[in-house]
């Protein structure tokens, strides 16, 4: 054979080894949001918390040598709209999609995911949720390609009604009010489930349409009929603020048990009302001492304001997504997506509050949770007032953990 010939087939296995790592495709993450319309404002702050961390990722190497790549998809705010933005993402190559800011968009992207990996083996994606709580996500409709990082209605009201009760806050008669839709209807079955521990009688239950009441007097008026000490409720956006604010208009001194009074904005738009109530949440910065402080610090030099509702957790789920990650070895230059799932169920990350990991039975994140109450003399102000979050008591993930659902029946790939 002639030496150039011999050359030629010598280097060829060579070159097209260089040329499959160059042409490998790299991990594609997507963010699945709302984020754009009046709706967008907490899909914009989940797209900021994932960049955050993608960021990081990226740089400490990224994953196989390249750079981790972050593409956005605004599903305009419904469950018909995300499931044709998964279909193009899945069309562009993407691998990893993460969602978190409505349960019903939740349960259409978990429900689609699973029904493309058993139609595509090989072609597999996994579904980050990063905030869609409902119960059913981690129960009848759990499926080993979802994972949840935030908490759910059972995990949050357990951890309220406890530090509550211990601060002596809670009393013996609490209102129940929550939106008509899956993750309202578990915060009204977890009030109820918890009232044995936490010594209270539910003395009357509301369910109302979702951010479509503007006057919430009638209801005003039945939680003074009631006699309640306190309110507890799942709600969120002005179906909170303007139930807040009908009680100050009344007169009614009543105490407020929330999940989501961290919102941005809300503590701004509610003024002196806001003072004295409690929330349930997954970060405090001042329950992280030093390192709360530097994580606070960093993400508002990157991002232009301080971690703030779901953004900590979204920051920490994606950091076990890293890690994961990390441990998941190329095969022919590519990523395993179950291999990666594999990897993720014994994921764990370090936070300033505790240690927070993934539950393989169900794939519920277990994490820390702390339960605080608007104060001025709280360390970090929020929304450019003179209030903030004070903690009251910190849980660990597993003091704050609830069972695995009995209706989870896990199908892991063969």
């Amino acid at each position: 054979m002639h030496k150039s010939t011999q050359l030629k087939f010598a280097i060829a296995p060579t070159l097209a080894l260089v040329a499959g790592i160059a042409t490998a495709a790299p991990v594609k993450i997507a963010v699945l949001e709302t984020l754009s319309g009046p709706q967008a404002s907490t899909g914009l702050l989940y797209r900021t918390a994932v960049k955050y961390a993608v960021d990081q990722m990226n740089a400490t190497g990224g994953w196989n040598g390249e750079p981790v790549q972050l593409v956005d998809y605004d599903n305009q705010g419904g469950p018909s709209g995300a499931s044709d933005k998964l279909k193009a993402a899945i069309a562009d190559g993407v691998q990893i999609v993460v969602q978190g800011a409505s349960s019903a968009v939740g349960g259409q992207i978990t429900e689609d995911v699973r029904k493309h990996n058993l139609r595509n083996p090989g072609k597999e994606i996994v579904y980050i949720n990063v905030g869609a709580e409902a119960l059913e996500l981690t129960g009848d409709k759990c499926n080993f390609h979802h994972f949840r990082f935030g908490g759910n209605a059972q995990v949050r009201t357990k951890a309220l009604v406890d530090a509550m009760k211990q601060a002596n806050v809670l009393g013996s008669k609490v209102y129940s009010i929550n939106q008509n839709y899956s993750w309202g209807q578990d915060m009204d079955h977890a009030i109820s489930d918890n009232a044995a521990a936490g010594g209270y009688k539910v003395v009357e239950k509301a369910l109302h349409d979702v951010n479509k009441i503007q006057d919430f007097a009638p209801y005003v008026a039945k939680i003074k009929a009631s006699g309640a000490d306190t309110v507890l409720t799942g709600n969120w956006s002005n179906d909170l603020l303007l139930l807040m604010k009908a009680t100050r208009a009344a007169g009614l001194k009543v105490r407020f048990g929330t999940v989501y009074l961290d919102q941005p904005g809300n503590v701004a738009n509610a003024g002196e009302v806001a003072v004295g109530h409690y929330v349930v949440q997954s970060f405090n910065p001042e329950a992280g001492g030093a390192e709360g402080e530097r994580f606070v610090n960093d993400y508002k030099a990157k991002t232009g304001h301080m971690p703030a509702f779901i953004e900590p957790q979204t920051v920490f789920g994606m950091q076990m997504v890293a890690d994961a990650l990390k441990r998941t070895k190329p095969e022919a230059g590519a990523l395993n997506v179950n291999a990666f799932a594999k990897n993720l169920e014994t994921a764990k990350v370090k936070t300033p509050v505790g240690e927070m990991s993934m539950r393989a039975a169900d794939h519920q994140a277990l994490l820390p949770m702390i339960v605080s109450t608007v104060a001025k003399d709280a360390k970090f102000k929020v929304d450019g007032t003179d209030m903030g979050f004070k903690p009251v008591k910190r849980f660990s993930a597993e003091e704050a953990a609830t069972p695995v659902q009995s209706s989870c029946v896990m199908k892991r790939p063969s």
